[in-house]
């Protein structure tokens, strides 16, 4: 019976060791884990410049774009104006040399 209880409190030892060891590796897995999430805090605070930059760059490329086209656009607008006036020009020039060479046709 003494060989049985020293076994047993032998076992219970070596499990409290076993317990003691399974908290001491996941405490070092949870500082491990703690501090690799620490350092990709630290590389992606450390990128944030570097993302804003790119949407930066990308928005004033957009807003280049943008102003180009718009400035495309109203030239075409522009030229489209000014031949609409240049007809009209000619149509009342038309007109009033028709008038002045025959006043009577007019009326």
């Amino acid at each position: 019976m003494d060989n049985i209880l020293k076994h047993l409190l032998n076992v219970e030892l070596e499990a409290e060791a076993l317990v003691k060891d399974a908290i001491e590796e996941r405490e070092r897995i949870m500082a491990k884990s703690l501090e690799e999430v620490q350092m990709a805090e630290a590389r992606f605070d450390a990128r944030i410049p570097e993302i804003r930059q790119s949407f930066l760059t990308k928005a004033e490329q957009r807003v280049a774009q943008t102003i180009d086209e718009t400035k495309r656009r109203y030239e075409e607008r522009s030229l489209q104006l000014e031949a609409m006036a240049d007809a009209s020009r000619k149509e009342a020039l038309q007109a009033a040399v028709a008038i002045i060479l025959n006043p009577e046709q007019s009326d």
